[in-house]
């Protein structure tokens, strides 16, 4: 950015203090809220957030200097919640991301499943065993989900970011109605809450062990509503 277009140190200090008012405003919405849910807290969640990514942008234009807050995304945020109160039903919508990192363990522990279960095709055995794709499909069909995630190592699995909405419903859905296209026409105005589990937002940002070695952050795990 120019000189000519820089902000004044004036426009800063302004942003800095719209910043204290966002959050005096916010913990007094979230001190006289009425439910989890209510509209105000979230309009002065987004208002923070906004003020706090206006000052960030200034102090970096003009000072070359950064914040250590994580400004969300607003167009990544929730809105209001509004479904039903009382929910006669709900669905928990999860993906997990994992990247094949040993494929010979892959392949070994879907060639002992196949033998286990004395599969009569011995073509197919074997391609349990050789083949990353039918390897998934054997330890997909043979484990639950949860304990794929429990034993990803055993796998030759490495985990990435995962997320788990739970949206509540009027009534439940009708057998068969939506198995064509399970993760489609989700509305984010029923989702009663969101986890998510990440690695690392930022492939730079790394932190230093005491042997001065760098090492990925913390998985960081985040829930909304």
């Amino acid at each position: 950015m120019s000189d000519a277009a820089q902000p004044t140190a004036a426009e800063v200090r302004a942003a800095a203090e719209a910043v204290k008012a966002a959050l005096d405003a916010h913990l007094a919405a979230v001190e006289r809220r009425s439910g989890e849910d209510d509209p105000a807290v979230y309009q002065a969640f987004n208002e923070l957030a906004a003020a706090a990514e206006e000052y960030d942008e200034l102090l970096y234009d003009r000072y070359d200097e950064v914040t250590p807050f994580e400004i969300p995304d607003s167009e990544d945020s929730l809105p209001p919640y509004a479904g039903p109160e009382e929910p006669n039903a709900l669905s928990v919508l999860i993906r997990r991301d994992y990247a094949v990192v040993e494929p010979q363990r892959l392949l070994a522990q879907a060639g002992r499943v196949a033998d286990l279960e004395g599969e009569p095709d011995a073509e197919a055995a074997n391609g349990a065993g050789s083949s990353v794709h039918a390897a998934l499909g054997v330890l997909f069909g043979e484990f639950e989900p949860d304990e794929i995630a429990s034993r990803h190592k055993e796998f030759g699995l490495e985990e990435g970011d995962s997320t788990l909405w739970v949206t509540a419903s009027d009534d439940p859905a009708d057998p068969g109605e939506w198995l064509e296209a399970p993760f489609e026409q989700v509305d984010p105005q029923r989702v009663v809450c969101r986890f998510d589990v990440s690695a690392v937002f930022d492939d730079d940002e790394f932190e230093l062990d005491e042997d001065g070695s760098a090492e990925p952050d913390e998985p960081l795990e985040e829930a909304d509503r």
